[in-house]
């Protein structure tokens, strides 16, 4: 789908400027807002993170320690009951949901949550298996991700070769993201049973990429290439293409900058904050949702250019495509929107 043929929601219609991307120069004319339509699916959520689909069914995570189950209209809230509490302080809590390749069998799946041990901010991850209305532990995959109360990362997809990627952040502690040693700051790749996989970049590791700051973004092309967002240290979000083994820079570049053995971003938004989580891509348009930014942005995989599709919704944090829609998932009332007393929602975006 062409990039410049987006359109904007209905509610807001504006000219978005000073945006600076890798290879677009500050003083380029930025495009504008233009109108489309959105459809409210589900009100009053409970600062929702990730959603997922099976079948005619959403599953959607609440940061509490709660899934959401959406089906024929009706909204379910159902309990998550795991070996370690979750803790949902700051950006922690029950965050990134993948169903199982089997899941309309098994009922099985994989979530990431934050948890606390000995004093210390952890996340780990885990299966977990949807009984009677009731999702419960089943096994331990991976625990001791450090984690605080921000930069948890938290995304967990299937990726077109069949293995789990993990998002983590650099727990507030910079240099763990070059430390090969650490789980912080990188992205992790393995199997539904946890194991390290032979072919792996680096021999005995789950580390697939690594210099993340906090990553919380992931989505593949169709032609298998993963791409990935990330929050910058003050402004200077990117939007980055992943290669095995490869370097993605922080805490030692940012933005333009460059250093041997390093990757700098196909996109950054220079100056300005996106503060990106969830994105997913659709042809050789990538879209990304936006939380300080409070917007849908699209991205040219092939080019230069950056459109936004969507404002005016608020604290956008995940993305679901399907049939030219899109439905976004807002945080509102993560204690750094303004909600509204139907906070926080899932919107349906109509694209051109």
């Amino acid at each position: 789908m062409d990039i410049l043929k987006q359109s904007g929601v209905i509610l807001s219609l504006l000219l978005i400027t000073g945006c600076s991307v890798n290879d677009i120069s500050d003083d380029k004319e930025s495009p504008t807002v233009e109108e489309t339509t959105t459809e409210v699916v589900i009100e009053n959520l409970n600062v929702p993170w990730e959603i997922t689909k099976s079948e005619g069914t959403f599953y959607l995570t609440e940061r509490s320690g709660t899934i959401v189950q959406f089906e024929n209209e009706e909204v379910e809230r159902q309990p998550v009951y795991l070996d370690v509490p979750i803790n949902d302080e700051g950006e922690g809590g029950l965050l990134g949901l993948q169903l199982s390749s089997n899941f309309t069998t098994s009922k099985k799946a994989i979530i990431y949550h934050t948890y606390q041990e000995d004093g210390r901010t952890l996340n780990r991850v885990v299966n977990v298996e949807l009984e009677d209305g009731k999702w419960k532990e089943t096994e331990e995959l991976l625990s001791n991700i450090p984690g605080s109360l921000y930069h948890n990362g938290g995304r967990v997809k299937m990726g077109p070769d069949g293995m789990l990627y993990i998002t983590t952040g650099d727990a507030g502690d910079p240099g763990l993201a070059q430390n090969l040693n650490s789980l912080a700051g990188k992205i992790l790749r393995m199997p539904e049973s946890g194991a390290i996989p032979n072919d792996n970049p680096m021999e005995g590791s789950l580390v697939y990429s690594y210099g993340h700051r906090n990553p919380q973004g992931l989505a593949w092309d169709e032609k298998g290439q993963l791409f990935s967002s990330e929050h910058g240290q003050s402004a200077h979000d990117e939007i980055n293409k992943i290669e095995a083994g490869k370097n993605y820079g922080w805490p030692v570049i940012e933005g333009d900058q460059n250093e041997e053995g390093m990757e700098t971003p196909l996109y950054h938004s220079g100056n300005e904050t996106w503060a990106p989580s969830g994105i997913l891509v659709d042809g050789n348009t990538l879209y990304m949702a936006g939380l300080r930014g409070e917007e849908i942005r699209a991205f040219d995989l092939n080019g230069d250019q950056t459109d936004v599709i969507a404002d005016g919704i608020g604290r956008i944090r995940s993305l679901y495509f399907e049939n030219d829609t899109i439905l976004a998932i807002t945080n509102n009332r993560d204690g750094r929107g303004n909600p509204t007393k139907e906070d926080d929602r899932m919107v349906r975006i109509k694209l051109d």
